[in-house]
């Protein structure tokens, strides 16, 4: 070996091999080493000591000659020998494949020259055998598109038809509770004389043949002819539309089904019923008008075209920013690549990018439109409605709901409101002096114990049955009818044969304007008698003279008329109801014949005073905690009574709605001094009266009108015919359903079944809860509208997409308008409620504490999701951005109680909202599996073999 030249061992490392190696002379050594590219640091000298190739030989060789030129013969390589070789060894192999293939050839039965026999048989034999040349390939989209795509469709197509579910099933069963309202409106009691006796029997139950009992403010059940009556006038309006009174004789004898009794009372025989009648043909071409629009529902709607407006503005601009983002080329899909590329991208996707951006928009619009506003009305005011009718208190009219709420003030009336309308005489004065106990008459001569008893069983509307078995002694009429002829029977009165010893010529029935009735009677076929009885001081005005306990008759002197107001003030002072009864001797001559009979007004001057008796009507139960419960609410309770001074204090001291320093005037005042002032002077006092006694139904209006002219939102009780304009001019109108007229319930706004102060009371419960369930359900829904709107927008202009789609979009509209409104207004009235001033006239729908609570509420939502939707990946690590809304029921538990920090207070008695709730979740829960399970299914049908997709 040279010196300078080292033999390769010694070096393995020295010759690396370069990318641009040469001989020194510029000449490329990679072909004379027979290697392309080695690894820095590879030998290029390195021969394997197996298998090394000729090829690689003969270039080693070569680069050894140059290397080292001198022992250029010391070897030689035999190539030659070692090429025939590789040659032979080549032919053995191609001998073994030609052997291995004509065995596998024989083994399947074919030729490796002439291939299979190709029939049929064996071809299928093969087929069957090894199957078919066939792979699966990937379906391309049906036209229902049911593996993909399908299920946001469906989605769209659920919600909706849930929400129409909903709704309809609302307005069916609001339909239907309406419909039970008019039934029990129109299922009025009448007084039938059936077997002798009278009872009352439904005026559906009415049947061709019944004598029918009417008095004043009663409506005529069916057609029929007048069997008796006495100054009977109808109001035959409904039918003729004429404004005039009709008075009923023997030759005017027809009666119309449908009409009013304006005064007077009598009998008529029913000759038709039903569709036989011009009223029954009337009432069947004609339905009652149930869409009615309330105050507040006007309100509402305002409200929510005013959030349409907004929400269509919204929508157009997130429209335009999508499109502009669309088609410039900003708006990227899920693994970045962008969505629309001009000239690239085709008309088909670009026709979809586009309806994609319109449905979304139109899909905001859906939600941002509070549609469940009227529906929340209308669920509350079914709801109350229904729950109003346990309370005894039928609607009439749906505004009275929503305005009883508002209530400032309430009329009432005393006997049958504020007591049990179960009257007794406890007290009496009859000859001047005053009875041990009201039935003892035994120191009465004959003739006062005749007089009595002619006028109590004479000048009555009211009847006595006594049954021939020997059962109780049946007595019908009014409360005080029955008790003055309950205290007749204990005076051995015989009713019938009372009635038969008189024939009535002529009646002056009560009315509350007079305050007294009158009747005149023939006894003995010459002799007149004219019995009055009423209130006690007036009758007791008219007397000139009264009869002692002998039947002789005494001039009234003013000390003896102070004894008799004495009498009265004492019975008055124990809450009794006082009642005179006078009578005076008429000459026949001044009795005008029948025909004349008609106008003739009956005497009431010259009056002899045969007695005063005093009614105990005890205060209802509860009626004081009742009164207590409104002056709590910031109502004030009011009593307007027929009754004096006296009767009417005790009685308001009883109830508590007078204390004891309150028993002056104008705290309480009798009607006529209210009646003389001028307006100016009645506004004045109007708000400081709690007690008018000795009203008539006129002053009743006038206090109406001055309480509303001072601001105040008045609710008026009323059971007399005359009662009708007071009902009409209050804000509510609340007839009585046991002692009301026809007359009086249909000037109402609203019927208590049982008469019963505190269930006035109630009906100030619910509707204060139909205003507090709209207010929660419009915080609510307007706490939704704000979120969902402000995160489309800032989402849709920051990113180009929006982080709901449209099925959730949807859904969420869904919770927010339907459920919402199932939920929240069903919410039942609490005591709370009660405790609060009333809402007033002009306050808005949305207060400054449901502001708070709005914005509050909103920011939160609003600050949540945006961090899901834009740190949603770091923060969840998540790969891909999804957004969660499901926090809207959360918001429904805030709405429950707007004015008060424990928003679960009393939810356990909410069943409704309980439920709404619950079936909220598990809907929600149901939708993410389904969603995430089609996900699942679509990705591994699309993407099996990547194995880097992620949700």
């Amino acid at each position: 070996m040279p010196v300078g030249v080292q033999a390769p061992e010694a070096s393995p490392g020295r010759y690396h091999r370069r990318r641009d190696d040469d001989d020194g002379n510029g000449n490329d050594c990679s072909d004379v080493l027979g290697v392309d590219v080695l690894d820095e640091g590879a030998d290029p000298f390195d021969i394997p000591a197996k298998r090394a190739s000729v090829e690689r030989l003969r270039r080693w060789r070569q680069a050894a000659l140059v290397l080292n030129a001198s022992r250029r013969f010391r070897y030689t390589l035999d190539l030659k020998k070692e090429e025939e070789k590789e040659q032979i060894r080549r032919k053995i192999r191609a001998h073994a494949q030609v052997i291995r293939v004509k065995g596998l050839a024989n083994l399947l039965k074919t030729n490796t020259e002439k291939g299979v026999h190709g029939d049929e048989v064996d071809l299928a034999c093969r087929a069957n055998a090894f199957g078919a040349n066939r792979y699966p390939r990937k379906k391309g989209r049906s036209f229902l598109g049911i593996k993909e795509g399908w299920y946001d469709g469906a989605s769209i197509a659920f919600a909706v038809f849930l929400v129409i579910l909903v709704t309809a099933v609302s307005d069916y069963k609001q339909s239907l509770q309406f419909q039970h309202l008019n039934e029990e409106k129109q299922n009025i009691q009448v007084e039938v004389i059936r077997g002798g006796r009278r009872i009352e029997v439904s005026i559906f139950d009415i049947v061709v043949g019944d004598v029918v009992a009417l008095k004043i403010g009663d409506q005529v059940p069916a057609d029929g002819v007048l069997v008796s009556g006495h100054s009977l006038a109808i109001d035959e309006s409904s039918m003729t539309g004429e404004s005039k009174i009709v008075v009923k004789d023997h030759k005017s004898p027809f009666l119309m089904g449908g009409c009013k009794v304006a005064d007077g009372y009598g009998t008529m025989l029913v000759t038709a019923v039903g569709l036989n009648t011009e009223w029954g043909l009337l009432m069947a071409s004609i339905s009652e008008d149930n869409n009615e629009e309330t105050p507040l529902q006007v309100r509402l709607n305002g409200v929510a075209t005013f959030i349409g407006i907004v929400g269509l503005s919204v929508a157009a601009m997130v429209l335009i920013v999508l499109v502009a983002r669309y088609f410039t080329g900003h708006t990227t899909n899920p693994d970045g690549s962008i969505q629309f590329v001009k000239g690239q991208t085709s008309v088909k996707s670009t026709i979809f990018g586009t309806i994609k951006i319109l449905t979304i928009a139109v899909t905001i619009v859906v939600v941002a439109v509070p549609e469940g506003l009227p529906l929340a009305v209308t669920l509350t005011l079914a709801y109350s409605m229904q729950k109003m009718m346990a309370d005894k208190a039928l609607v009439r009219r749906l505004s009275a709901c929503e305005t009883m709420g508002s209530a400032t003030t309430i009329c009432s009336d005393k006997t049958g409101t504020l007591t049990l309308n179960q009257m007794t005489v406890v007290r009496s004065v009859v000859g001047g002096i005053k009875l041990k106990s009201p039935a003892d008459i035994e120191n009465l001569s004959p003739v006062v114990s005749s007089l009595i008893l002619e006028g109590i069983a004479q000048n009555s509307s009211g009847s006595v049955f006594e049954p021939e078995d020997g059962s109780p002694i049946e007595i019908t009429g009014s409360p005080t009818e029955k008790a003055i002829l309950s205290w007749g029977v204990e005076l051995h009165m015989k009713f019938a044969e009372e009635k038969s010893k008189s024939s009535i010529i002529h009646v002056s029935p009560f009315n509350s304007e007079k305050k007294r009735a009158g009747v005149a009677v023939i006894v003995d076929d010459s002799d007149i008698h004219v019995h009055w009885k009423g209130a006690a001081e007036i009758v007791l005005a008219l007397c000139t003279n009264w009869l002692d306990v002998n039947g002789i008759s005494h001039e009234m002197t003013p000390d003896k008329a102070n004894q008799f107001k004495k009498y009265i003030e004492e019975m008055a002072e124990e809450s009794l109801r006082c009642v005179a009864f006078a009578y005076r001797n008429l000459d026949l001559n001044y009795v005008p014949n029948e025909e004349e009979r008609i106008n003739w007004e009956l005497p009431d001057n010259e009056l002899a005073l045969i007695g005063i008796v005093g009614m105990k009507d005890p205060c209802r139960p509860g009626v004081r905690n009742a009164v207590d419960l409104c002056k709590n609410a910031g109502v004030k309770v009011r009593m307007v009574t027929g009754d004096n001074l006296q009767t009417a204090r005790a009685i308001a001291l009883e109830c508590g709605i007078l204390t004891d320093s309150q028993a002056s005037q104008p705290v309480i005042i009798e009607g006529k001094v209210f009646r003389a002032y001028s307006d100016a002077e009645r506004e004045a006092v109007a708000d400081q009266i709690s007690v008018m006694g000795r009203s008539s139904p006129s002053d009743k209006l006038l206090l109406v009108k001055a309480l509303k002219k001072k601001g105040n939102v008045v609710a008026v009780t009323g059971d007399g015919t005359n009662d009708a304009p007071a009902l009409h001019e209050a804000d509510i109108g609340l007839a009585m359903g046991i002692q009301g007229t026809e007359v009086a319930k249909e000037s109402s706004d609203i019927i208590i079944l049982d008469d019963n102060f505190a269930s006035v009371v109630k009906v100030v419960r619910w509707g204060r809860s139909v205003y507090a369930n709209i207010q929660k359900f419009i915080q609510f829904q307007l706490t939704v509208n704000v979120a969902a709107l402000i995160i489309n927008v800032v989402a849709a202009i920051s990113s180009g997409n929006v982080p709901l789609n449209a099925v959730q979009l949807l859904w969420v509209n869904l919770i927010m308008d339907t459920l919402g409104a199932l939920a929240l207004a069903t919410e039942p009235p609490t005591d709370q409620l009660m405790k609060r001033p009333p809402v007033g006239r002009k306050e808005p729908l949305v207060t400054n504490i449901m502001w708070r609570n709005l914005f509050i509420q909103a920011v939160f939502q609003v600050t949540v999701l945006l961090t899901l939707n834009f740190r949603g990946r770091d923060l969840l690590h998540l790969t891909q951005d999804t957004l969660d809304h499901a926090n809207k029921v959360f918001n429904e538990f805030n709405s429950r109680k707007p004015y008060e920090l424990n928003i679960f207070d009393g939810v356990s008695r909410n069943h409704l909202f309980l439920a709404v709730v619950s079936i909220t979740v598990v809907l929600q829960i149901t939708k993410d599996q389904l969603h995430l399970h089609l996900h699942l299914h679509l990705c591994d049908c699309a993407c099996p073999s990547d194995q880097n997709y992620q949700l």
